[in-house]
């Protein structure tokens, strides 16, 4: 390979490698968080503790010293790393926060404070404020401190703190307060709330006008019981700034300087405040950090100390945002950088494995002796390539009945067989045979037939071989959610869309059955190169029948000679949607066409369920629950047949109505993915909406019109001619060469 192609290769591992190294760390954090959320607190109900510290430290005195502080925003440089050995060594009592300690109401900001105030040596008592509230965190401010407003008696003073933020019911809180004021008989009043209130702050900044106390019967009603009762002082905080105002008698101090972002104002400086009570005496003053610096600088230094208390407080949240506008950056660079061409490579030359034989290993979770539609288009096109000269290696599922097993089939041993006679096999994904077997086979193309189980051994096992793989899209997975032990919605609408897709993607070549599944493909945004190729059909088998074997059919089914026969082929169970034709069939009964009899071909879980509804809509003269027929022998019953009807919405082909046609039969379906390709409307049938009405109306049509009958099943005839075994593996080994020629290109 040329050194350039190398090296552009290698650049896209390593970043295809970042982005997903990226992407486990922002799944990491985001489970982090949930984690934080739902462990257990290291910590609960502190002031619970701290008030009966207080009360201790304070015990039968009248000289004492608090300290208050506002706005510590969890900041390290200002309030852990200056004011915090400050208040240590300054003969403090205790320390009491106005509000806004923490950075945001999340978990990790309380941790964060916590791990801050528990390097005081004195107790501390918080106020419940606006950042305490904020996302979601009123719930574990009460969880790891207490109430939103509480109040306690110690020394000769009666604290009490207000929920400001709206949290709390105001006539409530109005009325505890003056309750609490008019019981009180200490000899201080000291209120908290972590709003200051209008009116009582000068020269307030413009911007901060929405971070007053903003319930104005909450702020009047604080102000007129504070008068009244002769409170000392109301603290509060969440303004950048200190401000003391005395009105009628009250005192009211606002400090926000412990920590947040500053203001470049005379009165915008970090602070403390400190609380001297002595007797009948309560003195307050501001303890100033940095004066000497100039109002531009404390700005400047306050803004680094919030974004690096950001970081303190949440660096998982750091990570989370750097690791998610990496992807992002990422995934712009791949969609404005990356040279890309929608369209194929039309340089690529598969000429030279045109011609050659291909050694190709088929891996699917379903084979004969269970009969499916999977089974029978693996078989087919098995034997297809073999006519073509290509070596097949088929890798399936072991039964418990025998098959006409040869060298070219390797059985998977079971892990676990269910289903209502055990035909679905879980194998050993695992199996060291498998891989060995395969491995020995040495093939050029591996083919999977399903996106899970062997299918993902199967895909795995084309990477360590360094061969492609190609992947036949059969079943549409959502419509059987009921198989799966998971809620219906999120399987069919999520999961089952997400695993075509994410294997889809992973292969080298897709094979979609019909150009609607393919559109389905693409519409879930499948980019993997695609072949659209019906399973082909053994036109030969299903065109003539010994008329002699036919006679004796019609005899052991003991049908009325004057009846029409339906004849539909699918597995009995509920994603077909055979209760639908049922209906319909009781309808026509009702308005007197009962010369119909339906011949129900398969066999399934529901079949008990389904026989019931027979009996229920009283159909039991005019519908045969057939059961399972061998291969051999489905060309025998489609002969039987006027009509071939069906009903399932399931399908990404219609396999078994190609080979009704290929014995002559009209058809009547319900228009579906799978079934728009190959029934053509009024040319070899009818597709029709789930309606009974409509459904039941073609089928009348064409049971009482036997010229247009014979039209319409000689045209679905020549129809089928199209869609021979022969056809069908040439266009498929077309595709394998296609796939090689592009895996094993210079340039890729």
């Amino acid at each position: 390979m040329p050194r350039r192609s190398f090296l552009r290769l290698s650049r896209q591992r390593w970043l295809r490698l970042f982005f997903f190294l990226n992407l486990a760390l922002v799944v990491g954090l985001i489970a982090h968080q949930i984690w934080l959320y739902v462990a257990e607190p290291k910590f609960e109900s502190v002031h619970t503790l701290e008030v009966a510290n207080i009360r201790e430290v304070l015990k039968e005195r009248t000289d004492y010293r608090f300290a208050v502080v506002g706005n510590i925003n969890n900041s390290v440089s200002v309030f852990q790393d200056e004011i915090v050995p400050l208040i240590n060594q300054g003969g403090i009592d205790f320390l009491i926060s106005a509000g806004n300690a923490v950075n945001s109401g999340q978990q990790e900001s309380y941790q964060a404070i916590y791990r801050s105030l528990e390097q005081l040596n004195i107790p501390y008592l918080l106020t419940y404020g606006e950042n305490e509230d904020s996302d979601f965190g009123s719930y574990l401010f009460y969880e790891y401190f207490g109430p939103h407003f509480y109040s306690f008696v110690a020394g000769n003073s009666h604290f009490i703190f207000l929920d400001g933020t709206g949290k709390s019911s105001t006539s409530w809180q109005l009325d505890w307060l003056e309750r609490e004021l008019a019981a009180s008989e200490a000899q201080h009043r000291f209120l908290f709330v972590g709003l200051p209130l209008h009116n009582v702050v000068s020269d307030a900044p413009l911007f901060e006008a929405d971070n007053y106390l903003n319930d104005s019967r909450l702020a009047d009603g604080i102000m007129a019981l504070a008068e009244e009762y002769d409170v000392d002082t109301v603290f509060s905080a969440n303004l950048t700034l200190f401000s003391q105002q005395t009105i009628n008698g009250v005192d009211y101090v606002t400090t926000g300087g412990a920590g947040g972002i500053l203001i470049d104002a005379d009165s915008s400086f970090h602070h403390y405040v400190i609380v001297n009570v002595a007797g009948e005496n309560v003195a307050i003053a501001p303890v100033r950090l940095n004066v000497d610096s100039p109002g531009w600088w404390r700005m400047v230094s306050s803004v680094a100390s919030t974004v690096y208390a950001f970081f303190y407080v949440s660096y998982t949240r750091f990570l989370l945002i750097v690791g998610m506008l990496t992807l992002l950056a990422l995934r712009l660079y791949r969609l404005i950088f990356e040279d890309r061409d929608y369209y194929p490579d039309f340089d690529i030359d598969p000429t030279p494995f045109l011609g050659k034989s291909l050694r190709v290993a088929m891996v699917s979770n379903n084979y004969f002796p269970f009969v499916s539609g999977v089974s029978v288009s693996v078989d087919r096109l098995r034997n297809g390539l073999s006519d073509l000269g290509h070596t097949i290696q088929l890798f399936v599922p072991r039964y418990r009945e025998m098959w006409q097993d040869d060298s070219s089939i390797k059985r998977i041993p079971t892990l676990m067989a269910f289903g209502q006679k055990g035909e679905f096999r879980l194998t050993n994904p695992f199996s060291a045979r498998f891989r060995r077997c395969l491995r020995g086979f040495k093939p050029d193309v591996i083919h999977v037939h399903h996106p899970f189980w062997l299918g993902s051994m199967g895909l795995f096992m084309g990477r360590r071989l360094k061969v492609p793989v190609i992947y036949t899209y059969h079943t549409r997975l959502e419509h059987y959610a009921h198989f799966v032990p998971l809620p219906g919605a999120l399987f069919r609408n999520l999961i089952s869309h997400t695993l075509i897709k994410r294997f889809s993607n992973r292969c080298q070549g897709v094979i979609v059955p019909t150009y609607s599944a393919e559109e389905y493909l693409r519409m879930i945004g499948v980019k993997t190169p695609s072949l659209v190729q019906p399973t082909g059909i053994d036109v030969a088998r299903f065109s003539h029948v010994e008329e002699s074997e036919l006679e004796a059919l019609r005899e052991q089914l003991t049908i009325d000679p004057a009846s029409k026969i339906l004849i539909s082929v699918s597995r009995i169970s509920k994603e077909k949607n055979i209760g639908f034709m049922l209906e319909s069939l009781a309808e026509l009964q009702s308005q007197g066409h009962d010369d119909l009899h339906l011949l129900l071909i398969g066999d399934g879980p529901d079949r008990e369920a389904i026989q019931n509804q027979i009996d229920i809509l009283k159909l039991t003269t005019q519908v045969t629950l057939v059961g399972a027929v061998p291969p051999e022998r489905m060309a025998l019953y489609y002969h039987l047949g006027d009509i071939f009807v069906f009903a399932s919405t399931s399908e990404t082909q219609g396999m078994v109505i190609l080979e009704a046609m290929s014995a002559g039969l009209p058809v009547v379906a319900v228009r579906s993915s799978g079934i728009d390709d190959v029934v053509r409307q009024g040319v070899n049938g009818f597709k029709t909406p789930q309606n009974r009405q409509a459904w039941g109306q073609r089928v009348v049509e064409l049971k009482d019109n036997a010229e247009r009958r014979r039209e319409l099943g000689q045209q679905a005839s020549h129809f089928a001619e199209e869609f021979d075994i022969a056809n069908f593996a040439s266009a498929v080994a077309g595709f394998y060469a296609e796939v090689l020629a592009k895996y094993h290109s210079p340039s890729r």
